[in-house]
């Protein structure tokens, strides 16, 4: 047993590191889909214009679905996956995202 004063042995071992898969709408309507380790700060880098030059024709105006993934590999997998969907497949993704 440990005293309070002693740390556990996992104690400086990072946690693993969240990542997200998510879908960004623009201004014309379209989706655009990317991962970050955190997609709100994300996409207000696409909001600012620094983003992703996606949103130099049309800005990105709301944060439509996010999806946390096991890691950074699987979040890259579960984007492929997506981008490959129908725009119609898209919407579903996200009126399904909504209604939670």
């Amino acid at each position: 047993m440990t005293s309070p004063s002693e740390k556990p042995l996992d104690a400086d071992v990072p946690a693993s590191k969240s990542w997200f898969v998510y879908l960004v709408r623009a201004a014309n309507g379209s989706l655009y889909c990317g991962i970050s380790d955190d997609p709100v700060r994300r996409f207000a880098k696409h909001q600012s214009g620094k983003g992703a030059r996606f949103f130099l024709s049309s800005p990105a105006m709301a944060l439509v679905y996010t999806e946390r993934c096991r890691d950074k590999s699987d979040a890259l997998r579960q984007e492929r996956l997506i981008k490959k969907l129908r725009k119609s497949a898209k919407e579903c993704l996200v009126a399904s995202y909504q209604s939670d």
